[in-house]
């Protein structure tokens, strides 16, 4: 399909794409790498009167050592992430991950702030996120804010992000010597996950799901039970607990609640919990 008619600016800075975006509100919406939002303009799912493109500021691209955390620019490629040698040093689980994400194609054009601001529970970072305990900042008319990744996924597509913000920063902690993976469950390669895990393991245990929940979720029972003293497997049982996962064409609720628990434990394991 076509998508309706828009107007496009190309803003200089991020000052100047929250101007744009006060001045238009709700009718507004920034284009990154596009590969969220152009499949739902052609859907006529999102029409929005403006398009605010921010590809090419490229001062919102970089992967950078800021100590106890690894500082991502927004508009960072997804190859970028996968192939940074300073995440896989640092944060491997975040660098794997991505490198699981769509094609290369996709992944030559996607960023890592675009998946995020999107929020849809069935794609594969914002949950490698939240195991990872992650912070966003966002920039807005009043200045900058920081949006822990707990907080920010909060419905249906839908995140913390007000109207007249951008996403400019992921802060990931760094966890070098943690037990990590990263799971995963499709029909096809390339599709979309059934189901997926991200799992990190470094004393304490960060568990996230992907597509068991109408947003990214942790697997907050999950990890409950490992701080309980719970094996792999014990743990692994809870990991549907209060989450009412979606039904579709390619997966009963049942089905995504029994994948869950399969891959929760594989995770675990491979993560270093007995």
């Amino acid at each position: 399909m076509i998508p309706a008619a828009f107007d496009y600016q190309r803003p200089a800075s991020v000052d100047e794409a929250i101007r744009l975006l006060t001045d238009s509100g709700d009718e507004a919406k920034i284009l990154a790498g596009g590969h969220s939002l152009l499949p739902l303009m052609k859907l006529r799912l999102a029409a929005p009167s403006l398009l605010i493109d921010i590809g090419r500021l490229r001062d919102l691209s970089y992967i950078t050592d800021a100590g106890d955390h690894i500082a991502i620019g927004a508009l960072t490629r997804h190859h970028e992430v996968e192939t940074s040698s300073v995440l896989r040093a640092q944060v491997p689980l975040l660098a794997h991950a991505t490198s699981q994400v769509g094609d290369p194609q996709v992944r030559h054009r996607g960023t890592i702030g675009g998946s995020l601001a999107h929020g849809d529970p069935a794609s594969d970072l914002p949950a490698v996120c939240l195991a990872l305990g992650a912070t966003f900042t966002a920039a807005g008319p009043g200045g900058s804010r920081q949006i822990p990744a707990d907080d920010f996924f909060q419905g249906f597509l839908e995140t913390a992000l007000e109207p007249n913000e951008v996403l400019v920063e992921i802060s990931v902690p760094k966890v070098p010597d943690a037990g990590w993976s990263f799971q995963k469950f499709n029909r096809r390669a390339q599709d979309w996950a059934i189901v997926g895990v991200a799992a990190v393991h470094n004393g304490s245990t960060g568990v996230a799901l992907v597509n068991m929940a109408s947003t990214p979720v942790r697997a907050s029972s999950v990890e409950s039970a490992i701080a309980g003293g719970a094996s792999a497997g014990e743990a692994a049982a809870h990991a549907s607990d209060g989450l009412d996962p979606p039904a579709d064409l390619n997966a009963s609720t049942e089905y995504r609640r029994h994948l869950a628990e399969v891959l929760v434990r594989r995770a675990l394991q491979e993560a270093g919990v007995a």
